[in-house]
């Protein structure tokens, strides 16, 4: 009996817990976590996020921070001690942080050093919401609360009683200026740390705090020195101490609000968006934000799991870029140019590599949030009317990080998904001299576009690193600048180029390995050739990951590869092969590396943007049903919301925005054309309120987790046996009904003319 019983109890334990249905989503606020990918660390990413306590899009970001001061892992997990409140604008820890500085409750002792006010506490007595957090800070017997706006935030400490209560504000270090104002109950002071340079000469994050309570002591300090006689300091590491008389359970209010303009524009902002708000009113603003951008996307018929990690993406979609614009005492939007250092008319945001976010995070914003786009498009024409070119990595400026020359896909692919009321104009001669020039740095403009101009390629032997990646991207951005052209009624003269050049990718096929591969400047293929090495040739990953990079002419790539068999064939082997590695390059096995090797996926690294596409080729070549099942596979193994959640870089949102397309079921393989590839639906049903009014319905009823895969899918009403969707007919309003079964129809979608967009069939 007792064994039979054993037997039943390690069944039932093994069994996933999924069957638990979610219900009706009514406050889609109320599923995030947004500890999601926070249990991170330099050597393996799970997602290196922080809790982000802010509103959408928003200027200012909060977050606890467990990590030392210039420390870019702010926040993580395994932490047991959080050393203050910070805000921040940082977009990945590999980027770290700019306009930041910190606060911090304590009692007992004047402790301002980070380490000594460092105190323990535990996720137990956390709450972690969007727009609310709270935690009991242990040694110092307090509770924090914090609400955000755009460009100011509400806290509350709730403090025992002590007549040595105080609340420490900490400027960072590189230049920092504090100073307090007792009688106004009132700090201001400026930061001027900042990660990726160059910035102009005045680069400060000026900012203003006021308390709800009378001012008991007052103190400034700098490094570890306790300053004497002055409550303003300009020094290395500025910083003060405030200090109250508690009661018990008192609660001292502090609004707080920063600009990149001027201690004066902060004040406005704090006013404009705080008023008399008490904290409550703050957080139900912000919460009820949080619903509306959120409620963009209904969800039905998911587990419990599954819907805590829709939404959990979805949030993280929703921060990057961020406005760096603020609103002057005359209603004008205006901006800190980080090009000239001048307050700017017009609309600015930073904070996102294009590499990462062309992909998919962007096409999002244009199916789902068009609006904020357009604020973004004209900030591009912004930063290139300030700097002279448009940014490939903003973190606020011109940041040296990663390749290629994306601006053009995020330009072309919004103004051809319908995106209007912008220069345009501007932004296509900004594409134009990005695509023919050298930039300030590497990673601006194109490095190596005389040889790639010339020869075709970017070459192995001419001491510019990640060739071949950089090909590939280029030839697929020159398919973009081509693309807008054509829908800005540009002359063949002008734009046939980018059209030639679209199709370089082919420069780089070895035909001996089937694969992309280093050319030397002679026409020589580079030697010894290893497919399974990371880097050199290529970008954080290897040959394996990049050669399907043509995301523009994947027929052109099948056809490369040896026709549809063989293309099958070789997509098949990424899952199939081992996950060797060669690190040589290197030196050491990056996190990338390490996140694929133990995935159990073989050489797909889902962790890292170069491959994420991958699957959905399957589409390209007469066998969907290979797709549908590798997408289920990958969301259901490599997103959770859990601290754990993700299984690599998040990277501002691309990695979430792949989640929630696929989940939707379908993906923009090649932004700047206005298709969609077809997946499979994850939810039974997905609704889309979109900005013109109109819905797009995505039913799947019969899904669940063995009906993966589509026996048939009507559009409108009507039988659909395409492998895409148009972008243009699924803003007009949709209704997609999926037939979901458990085995795979291998014969809808396998005929040539259901295959999605490629240039070379294009043109046949």
């Amino acid at each position: 009996m007792m064994k039979h019983f054993l037997s039943a109890l390690l069944i039932s334990a093994a069994m996933p817990v999924l069957a638990q249905q979610a219900g009706k989503v009514t406050d889609p606020v109320d599923w995030v976590n947004p500890l999601m990918g926070t249990a991170s660390k330099p050597s393996l990413s799970n997602g290196n996020t922080y809790p982000t306590i802010a509103v959408p899009w928003g200027m200012n970001f909060w977050t606890p921070q467990t990590g030392k001061m210039g420390d870019g892992w702010a926040y993580t997990y395994d932490a047991d001690k959080i050393r203050g409140f910070k805000q921040t604008h940082q977009p990945s820890p590999w980027m770290n942080d700019y306009g930041q500085f910190s606060v911090m409750p304590v009692t007992g002792k004047m402790k301002f050093n980070q380490d000594e006010r460092a105190s323990w506490f535990s996720h137990k007595a956390e709450i972690v919401k969007p727009y609310y957090y709270s935690v009991y800070l242990a040694d110092a017997n307090v509770t924090t609360e914090i609400t955000p706006t755009e460009r100011s935030a509400q806290f509350r400490f709730t403090f025992p009683k002590s007549d040595s209560s105080y609340v420490v504000i900490d400027a960072f270090d590189k230049g920092s200026y504090i100073k307090v104002i007792p009688k106004e109950r009132k700090v201001i002071g400026y930061s001027t740390r900042y990660a990726s340079g160059p910035l102009p000469a005045n680069f400060k994050n000026y900012f203003v705090i006021y308390f709800d309570k009378a001012i008991s002591s007052a103190n400034t300090w700098h490094g570890n020195t306790l300053a004497k006689d002055t409550l303003e300091l300009k020094s290395d590491h500025s910083g003060a101490i405030i200090g109250f008389k508690t009661e018990k359970g008192e609660k001292v209010g502090m609004k707080v609000a920063s600009s990149f303009i001027s201690v004066e524009q902060a004040e406005i902002s704090l006013k404009r968006e705080l008023a008399n708000d008490t904290f409550e009113a703050t957080q139900q603003k912000s919460r009820a934000i949080w619903n509306k951008t959120l409620g963009k996307i209904s969800i039905e018929g998911g587990t419990v799991d599954q819907t805590r990690t829709f939404y959990s993406s979805l949030y993280r979609t929703l921060f990057f870029p961020n406005k760096l614009y603020e609103i002057d005492s005359n209603n004008k939007i205006v901006h800190w140019s980080p090009y000239n250092g001048k307050t700017m008319p017009g609309y600015m945001f930073a904070g996102t590599g294009f590499w990462d976010t062309f992909r998919a995070l962007y096409p999002f914003l244009n199916l789902v949030y068009p609006a904020i786009n357009k604020e973004m498009q004209e900030g591009l024409v912004n930063d290139y009317k300030e700097g002279g070119w448009l940014p490939e990595w903003s973190s606020p400026g011109y940041a040296n990080c990663m390749i290629g020359n994306n601006s053009a896909s995020v330009v072309a692919d919004a103004y051809i998904k319908g995106l209007r009321g912008y220069d345009i104009e501007s932004l296509f001669e900004a594409l134009k001299h990005g695509a023919n020039n050298e930039g300030p740095n590497e990673a601006v403009g194109r490095a190596g576009v005389k040889y790639y101009n010339e020869l075709g390629y970017v070459p192995y032997d001419v001491k510019l690193n990640e060739n071949a990646a950089r090909t590939l991207e280029y030839a697929y951005d020159d398919f973009t600048i081509y693309q807008l052209g054509r829908a800005l009624n540009k002359p063949a003269a002008e734009i046939d180029i980018y059209k030639k050049r679209a199709m370089n990718y082919k420069n780089i096929f070895d035909p001996s390995s089937g694969l992309m591969r280093g050319k030397n400047k002679d026409g020589s293929f580079q030697s010894p050739f290893n497919p399974f090495k990371w880097g050199d040739a290529f970008t954080e990953g290897n040959s394996w990951h990049y050669s399907w990079s043509v995301f523009q002419d994947v027929n052109g790539l099948v056809g490369l590869m040896g026709g549809k068999n063989k293309f099958v064939e070789k997509l098949d082997s990424v899952f199939t092969m081992p996950p060797v590695f060669d690190a040589s390059y290197y030196g050491s096995v990056i996190h990338e590396i390490r996140e694929m090797q133990i995935a159990n996926m073989g050489q797909y690294a889902h962790g890292n943007q170069p491959i994420q596409h991958m699957i959905y080729l399957y589409n390209y070549a007469g066998q969907p049903w290979k797709a549908q099942y590798w997408l289920r596979e990958t969301m259901n193994r490599m997103y959770k919301a859990t601290p754990d959640g993700y299984c690599g870089d998040e990277d501002n949102g691309q990695t979430s925005a792949w989640y929630v397309f696929s989940s939707m079921g379908f993906y923009p393989v090649t932004p700047a054309t206005d298709q969609y590839v077809v997946g499979a639906p994850l939810f039974k049903k997905v609704t889309v309120n979109l900005d013109n009014g109109k819905q797009i319905v995505i039913n799947a009823a019969a899904n669940s987790v063995d009906n993966k895969y589509i026996n048939a899918l009507k559009y409108n009403g009507k039988a659909y046996g395409k492998n895409w969707l148009s972008h243009s007919d699924l803003v007009k309003g949709a209704t997609l009904d999926f037939d979901m079964t458990a085995a795979p129809n291998k014969t809808r979608g396998t005929a040539e003319s259901d295959f999605p967009y490629s240039m070379s069939t294009e043109q046949k």
